[in-house]
């Protein structure tokens, strides 16, 4: 029967990922049609189904919704305001010319925080051209640490979607996911992105010339260097004083309040009006400006809220039809790690679906009900080894691949040289990493 159950189960990823990839289902219908398979193939009855179904959706949901909402409005304000564009412009001052790549590095990695992948892209990567022309550098040394600095943050730190779908899926503590995160994430970004883009810069030389994009959305006075940063920390420093509150001398009533204004949400809710205030108000936007700009962000959220609430409907029915305690006994029986599972099926769904977050919302769906049943798990790394499986081998199904491509000029052979091979570094340098800290912790 386990064995049965397992097949049904690896049938069921096949129809999401032939549903994205060969049928061109959109996400969110892909997973609702496996799910669909996989209760009625593990004979779970059908007035059950569309119940289990909808709780899924509505645990994950639930937790999220607020998270997506907020953050992408707070990215858009970084973005429009030229808040981004003032702190990438910082780190250059501050680092000079030869020491561009780590500059670039941490405008990726500090921007990354509160804003998408695509968002920092569009955010950044003009900038990167505008140097590269009046550098002369190969783009390359200068891209590729913006890159991976954004990259890894979107695939491993809260309050980034996946992250924060993987923690509500697992249960696991977010302020530690938080600080193990940026801890892991470090040495992956500086490997993957100025050691590897100092090694590549000899080896590829892009042919073509990036046209540099229409940067017209950008405002003539720019916010001040501080403000942007505070903006952009704003929500993290919330989060890590919940954190650290109750080790603090201070009464309980205080205590409690920081671990309010830490909730994802209430943070994510104050920087947003901060950033109504410091970055739309004081530099002269409307106030119709302001609300016609987070309406207008919201609307492509959409997509990813679908195929999160979808992925934990996955869940739910890997759990109410038993196929998550037969896994367990099977992992239990080969010993196989939790987190190494995570990992390898994070990464297989990555590679066959191309969505990042289609293959952590998945992956978590699977591994959680094995983890239920077991002891001595660490959540928090293992929230963060499915974020680092799901980053892996980005190739020509992945809308970053063709971003990336088009917006350095690079060609396809170029872009698996540079864009798939940063990725992969990215995923195993950060998996190599959790496995050393789960030894100690």
């Amino acid at each position: 029967m386990n064995m049965y159950l397992l097949i049904v189960t690896l049938l069921a990823i096949v129809i999401v990922i032939l549903g994205v990839a060969w049928w061109k289902w959109h996400a969110f219908i892909s997973l609702t049609v496996a799910s669909l398979f996989l209760a009625l193939m593990a004979g779970l009855s059908m007035d059950k189904i569309v119940g289990a179904y909808e709780t899924g959706v509505g645990a994950v949901l639930g937790h999220l919704v607020g998270i997506l909402a907020l953050g992408t409005i707070l990215g858009k304000m970084m973005s429009d305001s030229g808040a981004g564009t003032q702190v990438a412009n910082f780190f250059i001052r501050v680092f000079g010319e030869k020491r561009l790549p780590w500059a670039m590095l941490l405008s990726g990695f500090i921007i990354g925080i509160p804003v998408f992948f695509d968002v920092g892209i569009v955010m950044l990567l003009p900038l990167v051209i505008s140097i590269h022309k009046s550098t002369k550098q190969n783009i390359l040394l200068i891209g590729l640490p913006v890159i991976a600095g954004l990259s890894i943050v979107h695939g491993l730190v809260p309050p980034h979607p996946g992250a924060m779908t993987a923690i509500g899926i697992y249960k696991a503590d977010i302020g530690k996911v938080l600080i193990y995160s940026l801890i892991i994430a470090i040495p992956a970004a500086i490997i993957a992105g100025p050691l590897f883009a100092k090694w590549v810069n000899k080896r590829v030389v892009p042919q073509n010339e990036p046209e540099l994009l229409d940067a017209s959305t950008e405002p003539e006075k720019l916010p001040g260097a501080g403000i942007s940063f505070f903006i952009i920390l704003l929500p993290v420093l919330l989060m890590v004083l919940s954190v650290i509150a109750p080790y603090l001398p201070v009464p309980s009533g205080f205590m409690k309040f920081l671990a309010f204004i830490g909730n994802s949400v209430i943070a994510l809710l104050i920087s947003c009006f901060a950033a109504f205030y410091f970055l739309g108000i004081r530099q002269g936007m409307s106030k119709n400006y302001i609300s016609k700009l987070s309406h207008d962000c919201l609307l492509p959220v959409a997509s990813i809220i679908l195929i999160i609430g979808a992925g934990g409907g996955f869940k739910q029915i890997l759990i109410a039809s038993g196929v998550g305690t037969s896994i367990a006994q099977m992992a239990e029986n080969i010993s196989l790690s939790p987190i190494v599972l995570a990992f390898m099926v994070a990464g297989l769904i990555r590679v066959a679906t191309g969505s990042a977050t289609v293959a952590l919302t998945t992956a978590a769906g699977i591994v959680s009900p094995i983890v239920v049943h077991m002891s001595g798990v660490n959540l928090e790394l293992l929230v963060i080894a499915t974020g680092a499986g799901s980053l892996m081998l980005s190739h020509v199904n992945d809308a970053g691949f063709w971003m990336v491509k088009e917006y350095l000029g690079l060609t396809v052979k170029e872009t698996f040289k540079t864009w798939t091979v940063l990725e992969t570094l990215l995923s195993f340098i950060a998996f190599g990493t959790v496995l050393i800290i789960d030894i100690f912790v």
